[in-house]
């Protein structure tokens, strides 16, 4: 695989983090992931990774990541500004001059900017997306914008965000030798992956510059919407395009019963006449509830008409299939999660990191790490 070779320590945090650790094993690297001593964890993003339990408060135990980091290519730092430097383990520790490893990776997430009013504040995605200029574009009612999970903030701008910064400073270092620090806020990384709505907002474009709920993407059309069918299920319908709007409606039309369309049926000429909107999604809601979600999945199979169904993640998992690229299979959803305990591994990192009995039985003693199960394999 891409990174396979790549030495991946990921200390253990929340969410973007640990999905940047995601992203890189799942494309091969060896991720091995900090946790504290004794603590207890329920990162589900833990695919492909191995846990090693050390206190880094103790001396010895600071010593023993110092001694990792040195033979490690990536470092993911998820803790707030400062907290790494205090600790004696800033990058310049290992970037700076005479550093112990020039040719590390040192990648760093935080929520807001680290220069700004907001750099020292603690918070989370919807704080991220406040900022971001993005949350007033995003749909919901009138009075207020809704936000999407966790997903823009953490997840998109945060942990991917950081694994293309760590991808592309690997690249980097095969031209030039030299490791660097990445640095991935939030805030910066919600509004890169908003470019575009962000960007046709400050445009004079009916489609994205109206109130909330009235644009092209924001659930304004009724051509770009989920609709309720009978016996509960949901339908999505994304027929923007004239020619997929018309094939839409041609399937549309003929599956509905007569009584729904007794006195009005919509054209395709029609279809960016706002003021017909209300209309016809009014028309839509009551057609799609004359009929189930799994008979609007069956008109629509293998047509043009960009409408499929809404799948609960248990359905959706059932579609996951063999991909024929590398990469597209690093992008598989599990299908149960994957746990990884702390200190799982925590003896065979320190074996294949050559650590010494009488080493080991040190940092026992200062409490840095548990005792060992077994001897070591030396």
């Amino acid at each position: 695989m891409a990174l396979a070779g790549i030495k991946v320590i990921e200390f253990a945090g929340l969410a973007p983090g640990p999905f940047a650790g995601l992203v890189l094993a799942d494309n091969g690297a060896s991720v091995v992931r900090i946790d504290r001593l004794g603590s207890q964890t329920l990162d589900v993003l833990c695919r492909g990774k191995r846990s090693l339990s050390v206190d880094i408060k103790v001396p010895s135990g600071r010593e023993l990541v110092k001694r990792l980091f040195v033979d490690a290519d990536v470092l993911i730092d998820p803790f707030r500004p400062g907290v790494l430097e205090r600790l004696g383990l800033g990058p310049d520790v290992f970037l700076g001059s005479g550093g112990l490893n020039k040719r590390l990776i040192y990648a760093r997430i935080v929520g807001f900017p680290r220069q700004g009013s907001f750099r020292d504040m603690a918070g989370h995605d919807v704080n991220y997306l406040a900022l971001s200029g993005i949350l007033p574009l995003l749909p919901g009612t009138d009075e207020k914008p809704a936000f999407p999970l966790n997903l823009l903030a953490d997840f998109a701008g945060g942990g991917l965000f950081c694994a293309l910064g760590i991808i592309l400073a690997l690249f980097e270092r095969s031209r030039t030798n030299l490791g660097q620090v990445v640095d991935a806020d939030m805030v910066s990384g919600v509004r890169y992956v908003s470019s575009f709505p962000l960007l046709n907002s400050l445009l004079p474009n009916k489609n994205f510059s109206g109130p909330r709920g009235t644009n092209l993407l924001d659930g304004g059309a009724p051509f770009y919407n989920l609709y309720l069918c009978q016996g509960g299920g949901w339908i999505s319908v994304g027929c923007l395009e004239p020619h997929f709007f018309e094939t839409f409606l041609e399937y549309f039309l003929a599956a509905l019963p007569p009584e729904n369309m007794a006195s009005w049926k919509p054209t395709p000429a029609g279809q960016f006449d706002r003021t017909d909107w209300p209309r016809l999604k009014r028309f839509m809601e009551l057609g799609f509830l004359s009929n189930t979600r799994d008979y609007w999945t069956r008109i629509f199979q293998n047509t043009d008409a960009c409408v499929v169904p809404v799948l609960s993640p248990v359905e959706a998992a059932k579609l996951d299939s063999p991909s024929s690229t590398s990469m597209l299979q690093s992008m598989k959803v599990s299908k149960k999660p994957a746990m990884l305990a702390a200190g799982q591994h925590t003896e065979q990192v320190l074996d294949e990191a050559g650590v010494s009995w009488e080493y080991r039985k040190q940092l026992v003693a200062d409490g840095a790490i548990d005792a060992p199960k077994r001897a070591p394999k030396l």
